[in-house]
């Protein structure tokens, strides 16, 4: 299988949807000229109809692709998720909304690719990561992939749904290479991955938080304990029967999230696996996510209020104690 980076690996999937499917296009700002190389050379192949570098105003292109959805389109919509605070009356009260309130009677195949940046200096501004914002809203599916394979695999998925997805980049893993099978395949949305399997405690981690807890699980393997690492891939539908399978396995449960502590995924997982796996736990659950401060520009303040190796590593051991 060819390998490739994270961002080039969802740059394949939307050019073969494109190619696949004409009524696919792709709208937002900086689309073609392709930011993180994402969107790049897509405009060179489909042209100015299919490929909209759209004005910088979230509430009118992301408004826009509902209406372009309801009609039949597909709309891939590129922005950062700290902007799509100024869209959420389209988000929430239209996208999330319309086909409940519509009886059934019209589909919203669009798919709003947004990314999360944090850990690069640049403030409370650029520096959000609201999955669990919208996990708390019904209509959306909402993805998180974190592997080059799986990032494809659920942006094709995400293309040919009927309903509205968010589908969370990290950029933190945008380089992230690996290898992406060449042949046309899709990943069942609400199916988690095991990344790392192991005995002792499990790991449930979200976004660029994978790849740190698969090396705090490799630090914890050299002192003797096995760590199990699971990587829901889609927060909504979320793979419950998984985690609690691989909690029911270790008896323990470590949750690291990206996102600010308070009412996290993280918490959402907890709660579900302390009222459904309650007798399969041998010690308190944990939570590492980020502190509930805003991010602060000082890079060496910012390093303290998000999660790392060595505070995993911590939470690990803190439930073998």
């Amino acid at each position: 299988m060819p390998e490739m980076t994270f961002g080039e690996a969802l740059n394949q999937a939307i050019r073969e949807e494109m190619r696949r499917d004409p009524t696919v296009f792709l709208m937002g700002e900086s689309i073609r000229g392709g930011v993180y190389g994402v969107t790049g050379g897509l405009s060179q192949e489909f042209g100015n109809d299919r490929v909209l570098d759209t004005p910088l105003s979230e509430t009118g292109f992301m408004g826009a692709a509902v209406g372009a959805a309801a009609i039949g389109m597909r709309p891939i919509v590129g922005s950062l998720s700290s902007f799509m605070w100024v869209a959420m009356d389209q988000l929430i009260s239209q996208a999330a909304k319309m086909r409940y309130m519509f009886g059934g009677q019209v589909n919203l195949p669009v798919v709003y690719r947004t990314s999360i940046t944090y850990g690069n200096n640049i403030a409370a501004h650029h520096s959000d990561r609201p999955h669990p914002m919208y996990m708390n809203m019904p209509g959306f599916k909402i993805v998180m992939p974190t592997t080059p394979a799986d990032a494809k695999g659920l942006l094709k998925t995400c293309i040919r749904e009927d309903d509205p997805v968010l589908f969370f980049e990290d950029n933190t893993i945008m380089g992230l290479r690996g290898e992406v099978p060449e042949e046309d395949y899709t990943i069942p949305l609400g199916k988690a991955d095991i990344k790392r399997e192991g005995n002792d405690v499990t790991i449930v981690a979200l976004g660029g938080m994978v790849p740190k807890s698969i090396r705090a699980a490799e630090q914890l393997a050299e002192e003797g304990i096995s760590v199990e690492v699971v990587d829901p891939r889609t927060l909504v539908p979320m793979d419950n029967e998984a985690i609690l399978n691989s909690v029911a396995k270790t008896g323990r449960l470590v949750v690291v999230d990206p996102a600010h502590k308070t009412c996290s995924a993280a918490s959402e997982i907890s709660a579900m696996v302390a009222q459904e796996g309650f007798w399969s736990l041998q010690a308190p659950i944990r939570r590492v996510a980020t502190l509930n401060v805003h991010f602060p520009f000082s890079p060496a303040l910012e390093k303290l209020i998000i999660p790392n190796e060595e505070k995993i590593v911590a939470a690990v051991k803190s439930t073998l104690q």
